[in-house]
């Protein structure tokens, strides 16, 4: 059994592509959960189906909570009226899913920190909740390319470390077709930083297509840990710059 938390630095950093890339390679018994949905009118699809549309039909979705207005989710919750997202709800769900499939995905919104209820609770509690039923858990980070992705990795690792929640590792969630000097060098930095390995990095417009298509990006852009062949040292010192010389 394998329960990954999937966090970002931020939002639109690529969580839900990483997420459906990671349940393409999970095998036929996986489960994608996300808890609160937000910026989603009932009756449209949400990141659950893209995960769906992306990774294939085998793969069980569910949601707890729905908030029409983009926002965080304990304030879209206030803001519609609808109740909000405790951690309690969302361990048992995991629990729940976790008795019936070899891998569950929870996806979150935003970043780490971000609230989903009255009492500022998050991805943090829903993670300690989780395994205070039992569960083990890790968390999956998913980070940006370029230049600013250094702090906001280090400050997301140094959160989760301090409330003892484990860290598989990090992933780019968009790496850019011409990608830059700060992106470039971010490969041997980001590993540093995080204090966790890099595992994969999936190219821009990785969405285009589902199916077959799609589990050839992920097979080709995430590391054995997570199911594909991709190999952060023979991709880094593709891309690794050479030094500017001084003087």
């Amino acid at each position: 059994m394998s329960v990954l938390f999937i966090t970002g630095t931020g939002t639109e950093v690529g969580k839900t592509v990483v997420t459906a890339a990671v349940a393409a390679l999970a095998g036929p018994s996986v489960a994608v959960l996300k808890p609160g949905q937000t910026g989603v009118a009932v009756g449209e699809p949400g990141d659950a189906a893209e995960v769906v549309r992306l990774a294939g039909p085998h793969v069980a979705t569910a949601e707890l909570a729905r908030y029409p207005e983009p926002l965080a989710p304990d304030t879209a919750a206030r803001r519609s009226g609808l109740p909000t997202l405790g951690p309690d709800a969302v361990a048992k769900t995991v629990a729940d899913l976790a008795a019936e499939h070899a891998t569950v995905l929870v996806e979150g919104a935003g970043g780490l920190l971000v609230r989903y209820d009255e009492q500022g609770r998050g991805m943090a509690e829903m993670a300690a909740a989780t395994v205070a039923l039992g569960v083990d858990v890790e968390f999956l980070v998913v980070v940006t390319a370029g230049l600013g992705t250094l702090n906001t990795t280090a400050l997301t690792l140094e959160a989760l470390r301090a409330r003892g929640l484990r860290t598989r590792g990090v992933v780019i969630g968009s790496w850019p077709e011409d990608a830059d000097l700060a992106a470039r060098c971010n490969l041997a930095d980001l590993p540093s930083v995080a204090g966790v390995p890099l595992l994969g990095a999936l190219p821009a417009g990785s969405a285009a297509e589902g199916g077959a298509p799609f589990h050839a990006v992920a097979r080709a852009s995430l590391a054995p840990a997570l199911g594909g062949v991709w190999d952060a040292a023979a991709f880094a010192a593709r891309h690794t710059p050479g030094a500017t010389p001084v003087g």
